[in-house]
């Protein structure tokens, strides 16, 4: 039986992102040139300001995208693309995968290089453990914004719920921050973040929380993931931590300050094997989702 062409193209796109990781020159790279670029032209500390230049930023290329996905023959193409160019999950585990190789040789100083190219904490100031769960706490939260809520929007809205959705993450990226500029400005496209990421995390959670040990990775999003000071950061990291059975969260150094952060999941501290668990975690979270998306698409479609 032929495959849906939703699923299809998902599966494809996996596929290709398996085999041949990110393009070197990324068009998210290029989108957040154009981002710089139209916020030192025209930054007002508003959020009216901010909104509408959000809108500008993300409309026209979702809207261009549907447009491009519906047209005969070539639109599915078009989505295997941009699904490839949206999920990061080869790229994810490799910068994972250089963080945990020298901490489990004991090399302290390459693992503390490699993990400052996920998080944002100082890496001089961690030790063996606070990288194991620095790099463990990334791959399970970029696992739903890269992975996860990717599949979630194609599947909901097609390549322009696909398209959007990845802009606005980047927007909030770049423009979500709490500080005096960015505070008003970027406020439009970090609550149009959360909002986007808010059912995609909790499928997130319920896919780490079937995939490893269930009663535990849901006790843990019930009783902690609400502590946590993202809406969907929260519940995605303490099921993920319960579902590994390991301690993450707590506090954290952030170049010259500690930031006390609630604890997340139950167990013993992670480790450099934690890093390879969380990604296998995920991998089996995807597989298990496409599944469902697989079933869900026969149904609908009248082919059960």
């Amino acid at each position: 039986m032929e495959l849906p062409l939703a699923t299809a193209a998902i599966v494809t796109a996996l596929v290709a992102d398996h085999l041949l990781g990110e393009p070197r020159r990324h068009p998210l790279a290029l989108f957040g040139r154009a981002v710089q670029a139209v916020e030192a032209r025209w930054y007002a500390p508003t959020i009216r300001r901010g909104a509408v230049l959000a809108g500008l930023l993300v409309v026209p290329p979702a809207l261009a995208a549907g447009w491009l996905a519906a047209l005969p023959g070539a639109g599915w193409f078009l989505e295997v693309a941009l699904l490839w160019l949206a999920v990061g999950g080869r790229s994810l585990t490799d910068h994972a995968g250089a963080v945990a190789a020298p901490l489990a040789r004991g090399d302290l100083a390459g693992a503390r290089s490699a993990v400052a190219m996920l998080v944002s904490r100082d890496p001089a100031a961690l030790e063996a453990d606070g990288i194991a769960a620095a790099t463990t706490e990334s791959v399970l939260e970029n696992g739903n914004d890269a992975v996860i809520a990717a599949l979630f929007w194609y599947l909901v809205a097609g390549a322009a719920g696909l398209v959007a959705f990845r802009l606005i993450n980047t927007l909030d990226a770049m423009w979500g921050y709490r500080t005096e500029r960015y505070d008003r400005f970027g406020r439009v496209a970090a609550r149009a973040d959360d909002l986007l990421g808010w059912l995609p995390a909790r499928l997130t959670a319920a896919a780490y929380a079937v995939a490893g040990n269930t009663s535990r990775a849901i006790r843990c999003w019930r009783t902690q993931g609400r502590r946590w000071k993202s809406p969907n950061a929260g519940p995605v990291m303490a099921a993920g931590a319960g579902a590994l059975g390991i301690r993450l969260g707590g506090p954290a150094p952030y170049h010259g300050r500690t930031e006390v952060r609630p604890a997340l999941g139950e167990g013993r501290a992670a480790t450099a094997d934690d890093i390879h668990r969380a990604g296998k975690l995920l991998g089996r979270a995807v597989i298990g989702l496409v599944g469902v998306a697989l079933v869900v698409e026969l149904l609908l479609r009248g082919w059960a």
